[in-house]
């Protein structure tokens, strides 16, 4: 009982963390932001989309890290995004619950995942998400941007979703594609040295799990 207690208030202090670096978010965000956590270690139970040691670390591990594309682009209303290689819903259903007036298409191969993304979506009332099980080469639509959270090498993401990013433009920077990746980069980022853009999110979130952690945005 007393593990349980201290993973309760465990759980709620990272919940408290999030809503300190997002202080104007809705009631009713906050509400589908809170419904998280019960819903993932339900799901995780029976189908493993998050490791079972690291459940327990979802508001500040996958949450509030799926949040740091926000470092590198609040998405204006109107805009259309998919999320390449979901996984359970991160960085897609974060972002979904955060800008409520742009789509987001969550795409992934591995069926079940796809299967608790869906349930996740649907059990907080996130009606501005779409989901595909598919292969990210497959996916023929257009959007604004893709982004994804660690998936791929970049080259070979690039190579992937450019026939994804549409002309037309919307927002403060060109359409493209926006990552979530770890450690050192250097080697990874060189054949985009040009155009490429990386933040630090250790600048915005000052908890030690973002130290070595990074955004790239490459435009498309």
């Amino acid at each position: 009982m007393e593990q349980n207690n201290e993973q309760t208030e465990k759980v709620n202090q990272q919940l408290e963390t999030l809503f300190r670096y997002f202080p104007d978010l809705t009631g009713k965000q906050r509400e589908q932001f809170g419904a998280l956590y019960a819903l993932y270690a339900d799901w995780n139970a029976k189908i493993n989309v998050i490791s079972r040691k690291d459940i327990e670390n979802l508001y500040l591990h996958h949450v509030l890290h799926s949040l740091g594309i926000t470092c590198m682009l609040q998405f204006r209303p109107g805009s259309s995004v998919m999320d390449l290689g979901t996984g359970g819903g991160f960085p897609g259903i974060p972002l979904a619950i955060l800008y409520p007036e742009v789509k987001f298409h969550l795409v992934d191969s591995i069926g079940k995942k796809i299967k608790v993304a869906q349930a996740v979506a649907e059990a907080i009332g996130l009606e501005n998400v779409t989901l595909r099980h598919c292969r990210g080469e497959e996916e023929k639509q257009q959007f604004d941007f893709v982004v994804s959270r660690a998936v791929m090498p970049l080259a070979d993401l690039v190579k992937i979703v450019r026939k994804n990013i549409r002309k037309q433009q919307m927002n403060a920077l060109p359409n493209g594609l926006i990552c979530l990746k770890g450690g050192e980069l250097a080697h990874e980022v060189l054949p985009f040295k040009q155009q490429a853009l990386t933040l630090d999110l250790s600048d915005t979130f000052k908890e030690e799990y973002f130290e070595t952690k990074k955004v790239v945005y490459v435009p498309l």
